[in-house]
């Protein structure tokens, strides 16, 4: 088989390896297989049957996150790494919530047809939020570091859903204000007691209709944007913007997408998603989102190309 025809087969055949990961970890294979299992013994743990429980395992192996031998399965190391809830870099929540997006996803195609939304799965909020946490686990050092700090004191994480963000900037000894829906803050609450995180204050609402609070450094909307129109982006943005100190900043924080709209793939897909979740959503590019900074009042903008995502910041003059 050439290469061509290879690469064609993972483009469409990339569901079978996502599904049986999301299996196994909604059956809780990697935190229950301990220092090693047979495929009957964590059948009996599990209650499966042992035949299926065993071609998955085979499955799970094939794509490195076990590894067996002589019969036995043990987990490999990114599944240490990333599937046991006592590491600090655990996933577990996401692939849970990336189990309700597949549900949403496999009704695309009539997505397509209305340009309506498809929420076929159940979403469990306290679930959602938690797998933001484990997305943002593995960026916030890496947006905090892009940004400039120098006199920053107060700043708002708007939007900031578990509290990652505003973790780590709290770890400077700045003065942090969560905001969010008062749902999201109970999770949050829970997750910046246990980080052992101080000088995090909360404040419930709709940040398109209720008060965000003034006076503040800096101002951060990580993975906000994306949700929302083009309309409703400037209009936020117009009242973050004057939600800031002489000198204050806005630093947007998105997943990555060139002006082409077509690349690179995982902001492509990221619109997708929006597509399937939202009203109105969709990845934006840099130069969009500096327009909006620009429009909203800020000077010079600046970007930070951070891989698959950026960091888009703009000042007040």
């Amino acid at each position: 088989m050439n290469k061509e025809v290879m690469k064609f087969n993972s483009l469409w055949g990339g569901f079978r390896a996502s599904r049986v990961i999301l299996t196994a970890n909604n059956l809780r294979v990697f935190e229950n297989i301990g220092k090693g299992r047979t495929a009957d013994d964590l059948a009996s743990v599990l209650q499966t049957d042992p035949r299926a429980t065993e071609i998955l395992l085979d499955a799970v192996a094939s794509l490195g996150l076990l590894r067996k031998s002589r019969g036995t399965y043990r987990l490999a190391p990114p599944a240490k790494r990333f599937l046991l809830p006592d590491s600090p870099w655990y996933q577990g929540d996401m692939l849970r919530h990336a189990d309700t997006l597949w549900k949403n996803w496999s009704g695309l195609d009539e997505v397509v047809r209305t340009g309506r939304p498809n929420r076929a799965g159940t979403r469990d909020h306290d679930v959602f939020i938690k797998a933001m946490h484990n997305n943002a686990m593995m960026r916030a050092r890496d947006v905090i570091r892009a940004l400039d700090l120098r006199g920053v004191k107060k700043a708002l994480d708007l939007g900031g859903g578990p509290g990652t963000y505003g973790i780590e900037l709290a770890k400077k000894g700045i003065s942090i204000t969560l905001f969010d829906l008062p749902n999201t803050l109970e999770v949050a609450k829970d997750l910046i007691r246990r980080s052992g995180a101080t000088g995090i204050a909360f404040r419930g609402g709709d940040f398109h209709i209720d008060d965000i609070g003034s006076g503040y450094d800096l101002a951060l909307l990580s993975l906000v944007l994306h949700s929302h129109n083009r309309i409703e982006n400037l209009a936020l943005l117009n009242k973050v913007f004057n939600s800031l100190s002489s000198g204050g900043q806005i630093a947007i924080h998105e997943f990555k997408l060139n002006e082409d709209h077509a690349s690179p793939v995982p902001g492509a897909l990221f619109s997708v998603n929006m597509l399937v979740n939202t009203e109105e959503g969709r990845s934006y590019t840099p130069r969009e989102m500096k327009d909006w900074l620009k429009r909203a009042g800020c000077g010079k903008t600046a970007l930070k190309d951070l891989g698959d995502t950026v960091v888009v910041t703009g000042r007040k003059r």
